[in-house]
């Protein structure tokens, strides 16, 4: 399994750049931005099904 020792050798180097905090901020970033586009991606589904069944129903 090289990828989890690969994302540890990144994660080092970043430390090593940035510092721990910012380190930690970038990681908890991504995955917020990643949460984020989650949920847009929910609402535009329901939306679209919202206007789908508008329009099906006669609406």
């Amino acid at each position: 399994m090289p990828v989890p020792i690969l994302l540890f050798v990144l994660l080092v180097i970043l430390v090593a750049a940035f510092g721990f905090w910012d380190t930690l901020a970038a990681i908890f970033g991504a995955a917020l931005l990643a949460v984020l586009l989650v949920i847009l991606g929910i609402a535009i589904v329901a939306l679209a099904g919202y206007f789908f069944l508008k329009k099906k129903a006669g609406g």
